[in-house]
């Protein structure tokens, strides 16, 4: 099974796995989360999620960042290799969410179905008035309360 790393400014990483957890409670195993401090070096930062990553014990890992370019993503480039974990950057939960429900499968198709996930979750929601009932517009010379 991918193991899943998710490296982003703090403290995002660490929501993001909360947030896993409150959907997959019995699944902790193999995510991992690194929250990159501000001010903290990015040597550092690199050395603890080397740290981390071994401690992942598995052989084969997607790796997460959430902005490209910025720290967190500099040092997943770094930590990534390419043939046994792979990287994307601009991390949500949709995409966060469907890596984890298929991370029993190929770390390359993973990565496929993660970024589906991604682009399938940011839609624009067109709010519409209730069936048959046409929209009132808002007066604000009339006091109405609701009860």
């Amino acid at each position: 099974m991918n193991g899943i790393f998710i490296i982003a400014h703090a403290p995002l990483a660490s929501a993001f796995r909360q947030c896993v957890l409150h959907v997959f409670p019995d699944n902790p195993m193999g995510l991992v989360a690194l929250d990159v401090q501000p001010n903290m070096p990015p040597e550092e930062t690199l050395a603890q999620a080397r740290i981390m990553f071994e401690q992942m014990a598995t052989s084969h890992a997607l790796v997460l960042t959430d902005v490209f370019g910025a720290t967190p993503c500099n040092v997943a480039q770094k930590l990534v290799d390419g043939v046994n974990s792979k990287l994307i950057t601009g991390i949500n939960l949709p995409m966060l969410l469907r890596a984890v429900s298929y991370r029993h499968e190929s770390l390359d198709l993973l990565v496929t179905r993660a970024l589906a996930g991604a682009t399938q979750g940011v839609m624009q929601v067109a709010i519409t008035a209730p069936q048959n009932q046409a929209r009132r517009k808002h007066d604000p010379d009339q006091h109405e309360h609701q009860q």
